[in-house]
């Protein structure tokens, strides 16, 4: 018998988990994609076989053309497939609203009432957005519950089991890593662990909705605590002058030890929200009036958040020290793209960088163009923008790396430094040799090193 799947929201998420899906016999996957102006474009890109993403993502590209080509994977905007959907996956994009913290569940709300108005009695509905703690069972379970006149548990069933796909590795991170199933009751986590066993290699870990919402929300926020671990310790080495990064090696030498690395700021879908989620979470669906207050992730948040402006600091440092003012200068951001070697530019910190500039210096003269060979001109439009080095670096003043792209690695120093007006270079992801760039003639700052390390 064929099972009917229909994924919505063709993203990072949904998109490699619709294709592994559609790779598996007597599996047929309908993708749902909102025809907008901005991602309409998707619809007609993977039913013709293509990957939309720049990033290297190892596999992808082969197993969207396999599954097209075998009848086995199709896009649509129309939700009439989920008439007769055995699965229905929800991947769309759950934002936080950065002013007041707040979750925005447009997408999620929307989709859940189309669902309600097509889904049919025995179906399995499978939330892999993240969420705040509490979603499921108080916003999107009412929801389908009113629209169908049906009852989750009885006559359909509602799962919340997270997605933890990283760009870059996403086609990796669905099969080889351990899956985290929060159903209602034994017949959906049966239901979903009988999916999930046709792709998952690792083992499938059952739950409630609840725990499995903590888990997602948890993880990352333990991840962005780390990294503001080491952003700190980053931030305290300068002034003592000497370098986090071989001092981060050193720690490692213990196996059991795994400290972060600092950087230029916090970017992504995930680590930028799911804290919040967290916290909105815990303020909303718990009943403890007198309840602690949550500081460690509150202020590791807003620490990960002033990484953009410290790399601000540190090119204005670096123009004192070359008797330059903030005017009449060329700055090129090197990297639009949160993480290295992918197009995903969802919060990037150079997004933040560009802000925090043009908000102090709006009055001064300065041309701002940006640099990236992954991601497209369509998704990036905060300054001048180029896939072509030299026609970026051509008599900048300041070259701020956000993005450690491995092409940056290899630049020509010689050749790189005739092309510039004022050899400046800050480095917020370590690409650099200090010792090196400093032989040249460069004026290096890095995030994490002291301008005068003496090593």
């Amino acid at each position: 018998m064929p099972t009917n799947i229909v994924v919505i929201g063709m993203g990072y998420v949904g998109i490699p988990m619709a294709a592994i899906l559609a790779d598996v016999e007597d599996f047929f996957v309908t993708g749902i994609q909102r025809s907008s102006q901005r991602s309409g474009w998707k619809i007609d890109w993977l039913n013709s076989g293509k990957n939309p993403f720049e990033g290297e993502e190892p596999g992808l590209d082969e197993l969207i053309s396999r599954v097209v080509k075998n009848k086995k994977f199709y896009v649509s905007e129309s939700y009439d497939s989920c008439n007769n959907a055995d699965f229905i996956l929800i991947d769309v994009q759950t934002p936080v609203e950065m002013e007041d913290k707040i979750p925005r569940y447009e997408s999620l709300i929307e989709v859940s009432e189309k669902i309600s108005k097509h889904m049919r009695k025995g179906v399995t509905i499978i939330i892999e957005s993240t969420v705040a703690p509490g979603t499921t069972n108080n916003i999107v379970q009412p929801i389908l519950e009113e629209g169908s006149g049906l009852k989750r548990g009885e006559d359909f069933y509602l799962v919340f089991s997270f997605e933890r796909v990283m760009p870059g590795k996403l086609l990796e991170f669905i099969t080889d890593i351990p899956r985290v199933i929060g159903g209602g009751c034994k017949e959906a986590n049966e239901r979903a662990k009988f999916l999930y066993g046709k792709i998952v290699k690792e083992e499938l870990h059952i739950t409630d909705t609840l725990t499995a919402e903590l888990t997602k929300c948890i993880e990352n926020a333990y991840r962005d605590v780390n990294i503001a671990f080491a952003n700190e310790m980053a931030l305290l080495c300068e002034d003592f002058d000497r370098n986090i990064f071989e001092i981060i090696k050193l720690i490692n030498q213990r196996e059991d030890r795994m400290m972060h690395f600092p950087g230029s700021g916090v970017g992504g879908h995930c680590l930028t929200k799911d804290p919040w989620l967290l916290l909105y979470g815990y303020d909303k669906y718990t009943p403890n009036k007198n309840k602690p207050k949550i500081k460690i992730i509150t202020d590791s948040r807003n620490l990960n958040d002033y990484m953009p402006k410290h790399m601000v600091e540190l090119m204005e440092d670096a123009l004192e020290e070359v008797g330059k003012l903030v005017d009449n200068i060329k700055v090129v951001l090197l990297g639009v793209s949160y993480k290295a070697n992918t197009d995903d530019v969802r919060n990037t910190p150079t997004e933040h960088i560009v802000k925090f500039l043009t908000s102090k210096y709006h009055s001064h003269n300065i041309v701002y163009i940006a640099h990236d060979p992954y991601v497209k001109l369509k998704d990036y439009n905060l300054t001048e923008f180029t896939t072509n080095f030299n026609e970026a670096v051509s008599e900048a003043d300041v070259l701020i790396f956000t993005t450690n792209h491995k092409q940056y690695y290899n630049i020509d120093l010689d050749d790189l430094k005739k092309r510039l007006r004022t050899p400046i270079i800050i480095d917020g992801r370590n690409i650099f040799n200090r010792e090196k760039l400093e032989s040249k003639g460069f004026i290096y700052r890095k995030v994490g090193e002291g301008a005068n390390n003496p090593f």
